[in-house]
């Protein structure tokens, strides 16, 4: 895989040669390999190790701590009412988040060595290996650190404390059913109904045109924001 003289082996760890593609990087990525088998990343084996999820580590990390969050806001006096107002808040929130971040973050075209490695790492990888089954979720120690970062930077200091843990609950779970669902759409075999609709989608963002359909747990915000994917003719 050529670009402008410079070769990727595929056969040797990927991450610290894809920054090398400088600006055919984008294209190089949207030229998707379909193997269950996905590459190494690392020569290191514990980097590699932790490149590496299996689905069902999502639900096992991610619900007991949302569990422990919404929780915190029952223990402050939060009524019954209050809770479920407030987690739903919280889980349609992660919709939104969901959408924003795939749009404007995944899908910046990075420019340079460094901005094309981490971007492969945390998403240009998924575009050149889409069935790579054992990196379609999100690793927990990389998403322990974001986080961390949303409940400090967004929850914490702007939210009352006694709604902000079930927000953030909230916020998790929609995390956990996005990730699932992800890893669904490309495993999976739905054959009619919304996940069916949400798997054309996604296939099509994929292997049509990756620069719409960025929601993957709800296409309400590509509703909102003009970014279905085009019908097929």
């Amino acid at each position: 895989m050529a670009a402008k003289g410079i070769s990727v082996d595929l056969n040797k760890p990927l991450v610290f040669q894809v920054g090398q593609l400088g600006d055919d990087y984008e294209e190089w990525i949207n030229k998707p390999i379909l193997s269950k088998e996905g590459p190494r990343f690392f020569a290191n084996p514990i980097l590699e190790f932790l490149t590496r999820t299996a689905w069902w580590v999502i639900p096992l990390v991610w619900l007991p701590v949302a569990t422990w969050f919404v929780l915190g806001s029952v223990k402050m006096g939060l009524t019954p009412t209050e809770l479920a107002a407030t987690f739903l808040t919280g889980f349609f929130g992660w919709t939104f988040m969901e959408y924003t971040l795939h749009r404007f973050f995944f899908h910046k075209n990075f420019k340079g060595y460094w901005g094309n490695t981490v971007h492969y790492l945390l998403h240009g990888c998924h575009h050149k290996h889409p069935m790579d089954s054992l990196r379609l979720v999100f690793p927990p120690a990389g998403a322990a650190i974001l986080a961390s970062i949303f409940w400090n930077l967004l929850f914490k200091p702007f939210i009352p404390p006694s709604i902000a843990p079930a927000l953030f609950g909230g916020f998790l779970v929609g995390y956990v059913a996005y990730d699932l669902t992800h890893y669904y759409l490309h495993h999976g075999k739905p054959v009619k109904g919304v996940s069916h609709k949400l798997r054309r989608n996604h296939m099509d963002h994929h292997f049509r045109n990756h620069d719409s359909g960025y929601g993957i747990s709800s296409n309400f915000w590509d509703r909102v924001f003009g970014t279905l994917p085009p019908e097929r003719s």
